[in-house]
């Protein structure tokens, strides 16, 4: 039972917390602890309270729950209109399927009469379709035959909301409608065409997420050449890797990044890069600084109207990039079909539908990015972006809340920052109907916060890549959610668990079994083949490196990456990449990186070992952690913090000479699990 002393201590006056003790006694012994739950979340917490409370309601609720046979105990419950109005329900309907885990098996039975199903159901124009469907190179079967994925964003009234837009210290909204945003996407892509850019031609885009770099983006596609996405924290080492793997033959960029009240350099930092030839966007008029680039406003044609050059499903569209075992990332080519995955995870998993806002702060470089231009604009939604601002304070979530964001997607540290300075309480969220949650492993305690904050509404928990098109695990609408918790494999997708033996376990490394689409068929600088079939424990497995435990009652939770990929800030780096930044030190003679999940779970942390050269050997653990910490924001992302520097004699390695990381990462987790 609760006491009025321990209501008190979460922030409340003494008269209200006796009225709470009394209502919340009353409930606790006459209901089940998930009807109690359910009774305290609906009707009785506020976002307004203090996430004390949030927090002690929920452990009382909860004390006699058996999480050892029934698993984390849920914080969301869907009421019977979510679970009538959601998508997946009326595709179960269809299908006169009764329930949800039916519904999956069936996807997974009927692989290729499921994708079909989406295709039709999202509305996917094709140019020209095969009387016969024929098998593509994911190997799912469909009728398309040639498109332009980018007509297929446009199946809206041409009056309705496709951006809005805010600038950091402006609470004005703008926005722009899809008739408007087809418009620039057409100007952009005869603007290609004058400067000389044919199909299939590589364009690079390393700009902040904004109104102008969405047309960018679709306006490449529409012409039937190739986006190469490029973060915009970038150094000019990352960026001039990039611009050469893609073979990019231009790049769009920006004068200045404006974040956080500084002004951050971007053209300069192409030019860096020896990019080539750069069309330059400014809020005023740029700079140009090298012959042959443009300005923006010289750039963009004026015709408004442009026929989508149509492509074969398999023709590529984007190249993004994620870690790889050496130094150089890996290539990944999104194709006209990969966005097809992204819609449908939308329109199932996270439930979107026309006249939805999704905010998601990310960037072109990040496969997040292109996914949130597909699951809004496919699912004829709204996108909700902060331009050019931190989304760390409350300055965003005042943007969330003037927007009406129904669908606000984070990384874990960003959810981290906001419950540590308390900065979102008292906002507005009530239209938010669903968080996402992705790019790192995530903390039950944050993600029951992130809830709280828009009065319980449920966190889908989302897990895939670059090379899947979307996620592999996630969450739906129609079935309970636990914090940091995942309920299903998507849709249309399944895997198996094995152990290092090669044997089934409920605990260790995930493995895919194809085929779906969004799955990636190769990549441009390695052999896709030996990344992600080699060695597989059955035929037929597609390897990922997530480390995933099957809790019970059918729910699951990842704990991190198997290989040496980790996730940073929400961004993929190999362990690789990071080594090669830091041994660029004279005072380093060779270093290694692992990354640890704190006591608790939540986002990795980056340790660092260093073997020091002669030079460095009189440096003092703070000024080591200091210089190592430069050269990565120098050479390679400022986004990337170092939580702990160690320094060692020698690194231990195999009889073959490779790094042991994990021996490292296992010695660098007591430290970090005592915390």
């Amino acid at each position: 039972m609760l006491t009025v002393e321990q209501i008190i201590a979460c922030g409340l006056d003494k008269t209200e917390a006796s009225e709470m003790a009394k209502t919340v006694n009353r409930i606790l012994p006459t209901q089940s602890p998930t009807a109690c739950w359910q009774e305290i979340s609906r009707h009785i917490l506020t976002p307004q309270h203090p996430f004390a409370l949030h927090r002690l309601l929920y452990e009382t609720a909860y004390a006699d729950f058996d999480r050892t046979m029934q698993g984390p105990p849920p914080a969301w419950f869907p009421a019977n209109q979510d679970i009538t109005e959601a998508n997946i329900t009326r595709l179960m309907a269809e299908l006169h399927i009764n329930t949800y885990p039916e519904f999956h098996a069936w996807s997974i039975a009927n692989r290729d009469t499921f994708w079909q199903m989406m295709i039709e159901r999202l509305d996917i124009k094709a140019t020209d379709t095969y009387t016969e469907p024929q098998k593509d190179a994911t190997g799912i079967t469909t009728k398309l035959a040639k498109l332009n994925i980018v007509e297929s964003c446009f199946n809206t009234p041409d009056d309705t909301v496709a951006i809005i837009t805010q600038r950091e210290n402006n609470t004005h909204l703008k926005t722009l409608t899809y008739r408007e945003l087809a418009c620039l996407t057409n100007r952009v892509a005869n603007g290609l065409v004058d400067i000389g850019m044919k199909p299939g031609d590589a364009i690079a885009i390393d700009m902040p997420m904004n109104a102008e770099s969405v047309a960018i983006y679709l306006g490449i596609i529409k012409a039937g050449c190739v986006v190469v996405g490029i973060a915009d924290s970038f150094a000019p080492e990352e960026i001039a890797t990039r611009l050469r793997i893609g073979n990019a033959k231009a790049i769009f960029t920006q004068d200045y990044i404006n974040r956080a009240g500084k002004r951050l350099p971007l053209y300069e930092k192409v030019i860096a890069a020896n990019a080539p030839k750069a069309i330059v966007f400014s809020d005023g008029v740029a700079q140009i600084r090298r012959e042959g680039d443009m300005r923006w406003r010289d750039f963009l044609n004026d015709t408004g109207t442009f026929n989508a050059v149509p492509c074969h499903p398999d023709a590529p569209t984007n190249i993004l990039f994620s870690s790889g075992t050496t130094g150089e990332p890996k290539a990944i080519p999104w194709t006209h079909t990969t966005p097809i995955k992204a819609a449908a995870d939308a329109y199932l998993h996270h439930d979107i539908h026309p006249g939805d806002v999704l905010a998601w702060h990310t960037n072109l470089g990040w496969m997040m990015g292109p996914w949130l231009i597909y699951a809004s604009l496919i699912n004829k939604a709204t996108i909700a972006l902060y331009d050019g601002g931190s989304p760390t304070g409350r300055d965003f979530g005042i943007f969330v809340q003037n927007a009406k964001v129904t669908m606000l997607g984070v990384v874990p540290t960003l959810v981290r920052a906001w419950k540590n300075t308390d900065c979102m309480h008292g906002l507005d969220w009530h239209a938010i109907r669903a968080f996402s949650s992705t790019g790192e492993c995530s903390n039950p305690e944050e993600m029951l916060y992130l809830m709280a904050l828009a009065g319980y509404k449920p966190v889908i928990e989302y897990c895939g890549g670059t090379e899947i098109g979307g996620g592999y695990i996630t969450g739906t609408r129609v079935q309970p959610a636990a914090p940091s918790t995942f309920t299903t494999p998507a849709l249309g997708v399944d895997f198996l668990l094995f152990n290092e033996n090669g044997e089934p376990t409920k605990n260790g490394e995930v493995f895919i079994v194809p085929p779906s689409l969004g799955l990636s068929t190769r990549l441009l600088n390695t052999d896709h083949d030996e990344v992600y079939f080699a060695g597989t424990p059955q035929p037929n497995l597609r390897r990922h490196g997530d480390a995933i435990e099957q809790l019970p009652n059918n729910c699951y939770r990842i704990h991190g990456r198997i290989d040496d990929t980790m996730n940073l800030s929400g961004i993929k780096v190999s362990s690789a990449e990071i080594e090669e930044a830091l041994n660029t030190i004279d005072a380093v003679q060779e270093t290694a990186a692992v990354a640890v999940p704190p006591k608790g779970g939540g986002p990795s942390r980056l340790v660092i070992y260093a073997v020091l050269a002669t030079s460095g050997a009189a440096l003092a653990k703070e000024e080591l952690h200091a210089t190592l910490q430069a050269a990565l924001s120098e050479h390679l992302n400022p986004l990337f913090r170092i939580h702990d520097v160690v320094s060692v004699d020698a690194l231990p390695r195999t009889a073959s000479n490779k790094v042991m990381r994990r021996l490292l990462r296992q010695q660098a987790m007591r430290p970090l699990q005592k915390d």
